[in-house]
């Protein structure tokens, strides 16, 4: 973003999400000051810029939601849609480096371009850079990915950033001798906090809904809708808390059998447990409260 003047000898810019200002006048003209200077505090053009900064931070933050729930949901995106909106830089942000499989489900790439007629351009796990015409791709979920460690090795040695957590964010696999009749993970349960509200609170941190006693993350795995969920405790209960069971619902509410459960869903739901449980308290000397 350009200089725009601000009146009293000053012009103001972006400058790294926050108001800058530099002198137009003086022997400080054109270098731009270190603080913002007191005659520009209350000025109208400051209080704009201010508010369109708070306006790209919320933007930013709604494109890597958004492409982050293209991934847990495995919903196909059309790549006419990814090069309408890659020109934004907030969504070149989030989308930047996410690893994308086209038709070929043994082919990922990291996505580095998408041209106005549709294309994209990734780099494939032989270091080439190819272009990917398919309708439409999905930005699958780690947990889906064949040969994960191979693909973090690679995208270690390119040195890739990502600004949606996809390929090194924690995953589970579900044990193959889960019971048939079994409808909670105990894994996680027992965490200790000392009242709900932190709880509740790290919860939403973690971008987490909270919704009478559970916190929830919901998942489509393979068409199917599920929620997984962690019983956190009573809405009004001001006592200490404890992490309880984490299980899956269907869209009717029920209980789902952990067989039933589907490798996104069941790796989301753990990495949601898991985080919750990080959060408990531990006394000096190692011993949980």
């Amino acid at each position: 973003m350009g200089w725009l003047s601000a009146g009293e000898g000053y012009e103001i810019a972006l400058s790294e999400g926050r108001v800058a200002a530099r002198a137009t006048t003086g022997r400080a003209a054109g270098r731009q000051l270190k603080t913002l200077p007191r005659a520009l505090r209350d000025n109208p053009e400051v209080d704009r810029l201010r508010r369109l900064a708070e306006w790209l931070d919320r933007h930013a933050a709604a494109c890597v939601a958004q492409v982050d729930a293209w991934m847990v949901s495995s919903l196909p995106v059309p790549t006419a849609l990814l090069a309408r909106v890659w020109p934004d830089e907030a969504w070149q942000g989030a989308l930047r480096d996410i690893a994308v499989v086209g038709e070929d489900p043994d082919e990922v790439g990291f996505l580095r371009d998408a041209t106005a007629s549709g294309e994209l351009r990734v780099v494939n796990l032989d270091g080439e850079t190819v272009r990917l015409s398919a309708p439409r791709v999905l930005l699958p979920h780690p947990v889906l990915l064949p040969d994960l460690d191979d693909v973090r090795e690679f995208a270690a040695e390119l040195g890739i950033v990502q600004g949606v957590e996809q390929i090194h964010r924690a995953t589970w696999r579900k044990p193959e001798d889960v019971a048939a009749d079994t409808t909670e993970v105990r894994e996680f349960a027992g965490g200790s906090y000392p009242n709900r509200f932190r709880l509740a609170a790290r919860a939403t941190a973690l971008g987490y809904r909270v919704s009478g006693g559970y916190a929830t993350c919901p998942v489509r795995d393979a068409g199917r809708a599920l929620t997984a969920a962690v019983w956190i405790g009573e809405p009004y209960w001001d006592g200490d808390s404890v992490t309880g069971a984490l299980s899956w619902q269907d869209e009717e509410g029920r209980a789902a059998a952990l067989r039933e459960v589907g490798p996104v869903a069941w790796s989301e739901g753990m990495r949601m447990a898991a985080a919750l449980y990080a959060g408990r308290t531990i006394e000096e000397g190692g011993n949980e409260r």
